[in-house]
């Protein structure tokens, strides 16, 4: 078998996908997530496991190409409008949280025993997060597009950004120490080199991108374009690191200028599968990376530095967190996932040292000890997970958000999603009085900038009923998601306000009978008459009357309601016959066909034969 360049074969691509395909099922079947699935994989078949691998800093610098989709496919889905309501995070809270770690982290270096430079370089390092760690787990959690998640993203460009200005730094102190490291350029060439590169980038993603795309659409296949989007994003992250930025930058930076195109969505999808193995492939080079000589040799340092770092680390996000006014469990949880040190610090650590500001003892130290800190970071999070309490922003302390309390208006909803919202316009516009509760913290504050006032209180509690006004109103609406949710509100409210009428959003079939069944006033599948509506548009943009639409809509209508009735007598599977299927459907005929008809042994027997044939020629 032939070797490929770099000296890996087809044995070792055999090996690291064996290793990811075992090792990510078990660490998130054990509840650890696939990241500290890959990195452990990582450590069992590099140079200090097992030894299939001698040299991971190849492998790394390949699937950093992974860590760069990702961000390009986060920028496809921030558009410029999005990122520019951002920039206070971005420039505030990034900027703050930087300042503050790299501060108090630099202070911990030197009650360590560094000298002022080289405790400086080690904490600026560290205080660069690992992008890869902390966006593979907001993807995970699906928080990605929360309020949270994009101040998380807010705080990574902001140390994506940080890079160019600590490299410089970098550079400075060497010349200002006397160091003999290579011959930096001066200041305001790196400076151009950044401005130019990102320039660049802009004016080849507003311009040039979509006319280029349109004609490859035309004339090139499926596999030019998704040659030609790897090429955007290689091109990208190629021209921010000549420009001396970093390589996710651009490649976000590319993305966020694609995410107006018509191509927005092709492009996603043509670059998805690459970014998901190399991002995976990231993790395990880096699990590879770690260096248990260092480890063995230093293991007090290395454990301590580990412990030190994050620890004060967590404590400056935390305190920054607190200063912006973010939620208790929003700043602890943020602290777990930023504690890490990131790739980032790799690059600053190698122009120390080649500038001479480390030495190798040092550097080594310090790799280690950011990716040690890396390993435990999903570990970090999923205790913050466990041990915190279930609420994800404490009500009290949240800007704009009152408890329901001496509530006494004519309805009251409990529940204000989007389907709330729209139930709520016709009685708001007829003045009718309402109240309206709800225990998600977040869209509470939303709906206070849209002329809302929503009250947090959960209406599966007894108590919260009582001070929302449950007694005195005239009619409830429940519009909450959760069908449980619902069928306890409706318990409640039943025994404690029998006069107190009931119309409650049904989350389907089987709930909205569970709901006749209890009594309430009406009921409606969330989904049902959207759904009719949908289906009478498509009727007359298929060529029928608008006035067979309609006949052909309400009769599946009266259908529903016949089907509804039997199942409340006969349970889910009554009224199959009412229902209306794609495929063919046969009656099973005798082998022998009688001679004589079948006749009716007593009066009960013919009645049920007559509504038998009625079921049937009305589902004819």
């Amino acid at each position: 078998m032939a070797e490929a360049a770099g000296g890996l074969d087809l044995g070792h691509v055999a090996a690291l996908l064996a290793a990811g395909v075992v090792a990510v099922p078990v660490f998130r079947r054990l509840g650890l997530g696939s990241v500290l699935g890959y990195l452990a994989a990582g450590l069992a078949i590099g140079p200090w496991g097992i030894g299939l691998f001698d040299e991971p800093e190849v492998i790394l610098h390949v699937a950093e190409f992974g860590v760069v989709i990702f961000l390009f496919i986060i920028g496809l889905e921030m558009r410029p409008s999005r990122l520019w309501k951002l920039k206070r995070e971005i420039f505030g809270l990034g900027a703050a949280q930087v300042a503050a770690a790299s501060a108090l982290l630099t202070l911990t270096g030197m009650a360590a025993g560094l000298s002022v430079p080289v405790a400086f370089v080690a904490a600026t390092g560290f205080v660069l997060s690992s992008t890869a760690v902390i966006m593979q787990t907001l993807d995970e959690r699906g928080e990605l597009g929360s309020t949270k998640g994009q101040r998380a993203v807010s705080i990574l460009l902001l140390e994506d950004i940080a890079i160019v200005p600590l490299l410089a730094i970098v550079a400075v102190m060497a010349g200002a120490m006397g160091l003999a490291g290579e011959t930096a350029p001066p200041l305001w060439q790196t400076v151009d080199l950044a401005v130019g590169a990102v320039a660049v980038v802009f004016l080849a993603g507003r311009y040039l991108m979509n006319p280029v795309f349109r004609i490859l659409a035309r004339y090139g296949g499926r596999e030019v374009m998704t040659a030609a989007a790897l090429l955007v994003v290689a091109g990208a992250a190629w021209l921010m690191d000549m420009g001396g930025l970093s390589m996710a930058m651009g490649a976000f930076l590319a993305g966020v200028l694609l995410s107006e195109s018509v191509f927005r969505h092709q492009l996603e999808a043509d670059v998805e599968p690459f970014r998901a193995i190399l991002l995976g492939l990231f993790f395990l080079s880096v699990g590879m990376s770690l260096n248990m000589d260092v480890v063995v040799a230093r293991w007090e340092v290395i454990i301590g530095g580990v412990i030190a770092f994050m620890a004060v680390k967590a404590v400056a996000i935390y305190g920054v967190a607190r200063l912006f006014r973010h939620g208790e469990r929003e700043a602890v949880e943020r602290a777990a996932l930023f504690a890490q040190g990131g790739e980032f610090a790799f690059v600053l650590y190698a122009a120390a040292l080649s500038a001479g500001i480390f030495d190798g003892q040092v550097s080594a130290s310090m790799t280690a000890i950011v990716i040690l800190s890396m390993v435990l970071t999903p570990l970090t999070t999923i205790a913050v997970g466990r041990f915190m309490p279930a609420s994800t922003i404490d009500p009290d302390g949240a800007e704009g958000v009152d408890r329901a309390n001496g509530l006494r208006e004519r309805v009251l909803i409990i529940g204000f999603g989007r389907f709330a919202q729209v139930v709520s316009q016709p009685l708001l516009a007829r003045n009718v009085d309402v109240s309206i509760i709800d225990t998600d913290v977040e869209m509470i504050q939303a709906a206070g900038d849209f002329g809302f006032k929503v009250y947090y209180g959960d209406g599966a509690r007894l108590d919260v009923l009582h001070a929302s006004g449950a007694g005195e109103a005239e009619t409830i609406l429940v519009c909450v998601d959760k069908q449980e949710t619902a069928d306890r509100i409706v318990e409640l409210v039943k025994s404690e306000f029998p006069l107190t009428k009931l119309f409650v959003r049904a989350y389907d079939r089987g709930h909205a009978i569970r709901l006749v069944q209890a009594g309430v006033e009406y009921q409606l599948r969330e989904t049902f008459e959207s759904a009719l509506v949908f289906g009478e548009q498509v009727l007359i943009d298929l060529g029928f009357s608008a006035d067979e639409a309609r006949e052909t809509i309400e009769e599946v209508r009266r259908r529903d309601e016949q089907r509804l009735s039997i199942q409340l007598v006969e349970g889910i599977m009554g009224g199959r016959s009412l229902m209306r299927g794609n495929i063919a459907t046969t009656r099973p005929e005798p082998y022998v066909k009688p001679r004589r008809e079948g006749t009716a042994l007593n009066e009960e027997a013919a009645e049920a034969l007559e509504e038998d044939e009625e079921r049937e020629k009305a589902g004819a």
